[in-house]
């Protein structure tokens, strides 16, 4: 249950406070004062799409907090899965702020969540019916969605998608490996082509960046062999003086001798002698460098050559050598796939039709599951509008076999004669506004029972409907408020007479800037209100008492329900 929700910074809404109660809340109030803002609020802590424009003008920054208890052990089970630890007595605090930066932070009890996680947890909260929703049963390709949310059939819908998508993977395959002879002629002339290519060029791992480094040998060389000479000739001396291995092995003779009469030379000479030693092997392994070094021009030229081939091939195959790699055994397996896609047909045909058996088979599963709801959903939806003051109604499902799709076998259209003799005619071609949304109202009262949401919102459900049809209305309102949680955005007074909650929407001026104030009315609040709706723009006594005796025969006839 929402037991209050703070808006600030939100369009008109500076700063609102406002507090919810169990059974039937009704918010009022003049066109244009901020109910829908309040709706807006209501959809960014339930994790719907929000934009910064939403952010009160002069502000950086918007905020909405929602406070709820006793939540739904759905949403417990969601808290545990995001590793959020639930209070003890299950209530929820959901945080979000919108920036104008466009940056939006989300929190529950404190703990940093996505936008997803919050919308994921909103739906098990709150649900939100509005004009919209009427709207939709103008769709006939919906009203299978309402049989199947009755049914309760998701495993079996689960287990035909499964079936569907296996099939509709199949005849794609099938599709793709159809091509006639002489394009599949081609193709294979073109894949052998391309793997031979591939083949012939022996492509290995890493063999670009050796030839690389060997043509940057090549390229240098007279400078490779300058830097290795001076360096011998440095180390080992050359013709007329002694190089560093023979002076340092000299000084080693020198330190030796000396050590004979100072034994603290000793470790001295000794690491010099090695050191000697060192240079000695060191001036031997540049000797064999040099004599091993041949520079011959056809190397130089074979590397250019294949450094050639190897970019001429990656322009056609992949930059690496593992791309090109990649593409000849991808070609590879083509080929063998069209070379052997007569056996591949075959088994592929086999496949497709166990998938469209099984597909069909669950198909059916479901097609019965529909008809035996659609009886139910018949009675009962009829029962409702007749509560709703339409008895002479006649609604029919109408379910028609079609060709396997995503969502079955079936066509499901509501039909409807509103008028008796009359035949039954899909609802876009006979229902008006006002019938509209009872019907609506009819359905969620049918569905209400397989929702274990506790919080209901309505958006002005009583659109196009006045006089008696608003009295039955309320009384449903009032009726389904039962045990659950209700809220109710309305301009009827019969309706705004059956709060258990009254909530008043005010718009005002100050100073240049217009804010939305929200307070819970008394009874005296509630007459003004009722009053108001009824009679516009003056207020009498007789809208007055007429506002009380409205109060006081809601409150008579709830008490009969």
């Amino acid at each position: 249950m929402l037991a209050n929700l703070k808006i600030e910074n939100i369009a008109i809404i500076e700063s609102a406070s406002i507090d919810f109660t169990s059974g039937l809340n009704v918010m009022s109030g003049e066109t244009g004062a901020g109910k829908s803002i309040i709706l807006d609020s209501l959809n960014t802590i339930l994790g719907e799409r929000t934009s910064k424009d939403l952010v009160r003008s002069g502000a950086k920054s918007a905020k909405v907090s929602a406070m709820f208890y006793d939540v739904p052990k759905k949403v417990i089970k969601k808290l545990e899965e995001f590793d959020i630890e639930p209070e003890d007595d299950n209530s929820l605090l959901i945080q979000r702020s919108i920036n104008l930066e466009g940056k939006n932070t989300c929190r529950i009890n404190g703990f940093p969540i996505t936008v997803t996680m919050l919308k994921s947890i909103g739906k098990e909260l709150v649900n939100i019916h509005g004009q919209h929703d009427s709207q939709t049963l103008l769709n006939s390709d919906n009203h299978f969605e309402f049989i199947d949310a009755l049914a309760e059939n998701n495993i079996i819908i689960e287990k035909y998608k499964i079936a569907f998508n296996k099939m509709i993977s199949f005849k794609k395959e099938l599709k793709a490996m159809n091509i006639n002879e002489e394009e599949k002629a081609k193709r294979i002339d073109f894949l052998q082509f391309q793997i031979n290519e591939l083949e012939l060029a022996d492509i290995k791992i890493g063999e670009k960046d050796g030839l690389l480094a060997k043509k940057e040998v090549y390229q240098n060389s007279e400078k490779i062999v300058s830097h290795l000479h001076n360096a011998y000739e440095l180390l080992n001396g050359a013709t007329d003086e002694n190089g560093a291995n023979s002076m340092i092995s000299f000084a080693a003779d020198n330190l030796e001798k000396a050590s004979s009469y100072l034994s603290d030379l000793q470790e001295i000479s000794e690491k010099v002698r090695e050191i000697s030693y060192n240079i000695e092997e060191f001036t031997s392994d540049i000797r064999n460098t040099l004599m091993s070094i041949e520079y011959e021009p056809s190397e130089i030229e074979e590397t250019e050559e294949r450094l050639d081939m190897l970019y001429k091939l990656s322009l056609k195959f992949g930059d690496s050598e593992e791309e090109m790699v990649s593409y000849l055994n991808k070609a590879k397996d083509e080929l063998n796939e069209i070379m052997f896609s007569d056996e591949r047909i075959e088994k592929l045909k086999l496949e497709l039709k166990s998938a469209e058996e099984q597909a069909a088979e669950l198909a059916e599963q479901l097609s019965q599951v529909r008809r035996k709801t659609a009886i139910k959903f018949e009675k009962q939806v009829k029962e409702e509008l007749a509560f709703l003051d339409m008895p002479s109604i006649e609604f029919i499902v109408n379910q028609v076999p079609v060709e396997l799709n995503e969502n079955g076998a079936d066509n499901i259209e509501f039909l409807i004669s509103t008028n008796i003799g009359e035949q039954p005619k899909p609802l876009s071609k006979i229902a008006s506004g006002g019938e509209l949304s009872r019907i609506m109202l009819a359905i969620k009262n049918v569905l209400s029972e397989k929702d274990e949401i506790g919080t209901l919102i309505f958006d002005e459900i009583d659109t196009g409907v006045s006089g008696r049809a608003a009295q039955k209305i309320a009384l449903k309102l009032s009726q389904v408020s039962k045990g659950r949680q209700v809220i109710c955005v309305t301009h009827s007074a019969q309706i705004a007479a059956y709060a258990d909650n009254h909530l008043l929407i005010e718009k005002e001026t100050v100073k240049n800037k217009t804010y939305t104030k929200v307070k819970s009315l008394d009874i005296e609040g509630r007459k003004m209100e009722l009053a108001r709706i009824i009679g516009g723009i003056s207020i009498t006594q007789l809208q007055l008492d007429n506002a009380e005796e409205m109060l006081k025969s809601s409150n008579i006839i709830q008490g009969e329900i």
